[in-house]
């Protein structure tokens, strides 16, 4: 995603910053403990995730493998097709869900 540095507050160093994108929903996930592997899925349309806490690995349908921990966010666009397939870690886990409009474009700059 491009970004801009932008200055937002007088005594800090520039910010990268994104434009704006729209977002349809934010949702809260407790995944609960002992959650192993999500067989093959998709998402009902693209989501923002960002995880709160525990980890995850996804694994895509051309093979490429993401490991996701705490405190770290991806774009999980994967909403046709095989999908993908997701090993939580043991413990309960915290998700933030930003679901996206289907039609996610990048903004104008």
């Amino acid at each position: 995603m491009p970004t801009t540095k932008r200055t937002v507050h007088p005594e800090a160093v520039p910010f990268d910053v994104t434009a704006n994108y729209p977002a349809s929903r934010v949702r809260l996930t407790h995944i609960p403990a002992g959650m192993r592997e999500v067989t093959w899925h998709t998402v009902p349309e693209p989501v923002l995730t960002v995880r709160l806490d525990g980890s995850v690995t996804y694994k895509a349908s051309d093979g490429e493998i993401r490991h996701v921990g705490a405190g770290s966010f991806v774009l999980v666009e994967d909403n046709h097709g095989k999908g993908h397939l997701s090993r939580h870690s043991p413990e309960a886990q915290t998700v933030i869900w930003i679901s996206l409009p289907n039609s996610f474009d990048m903004p104008p700059e």
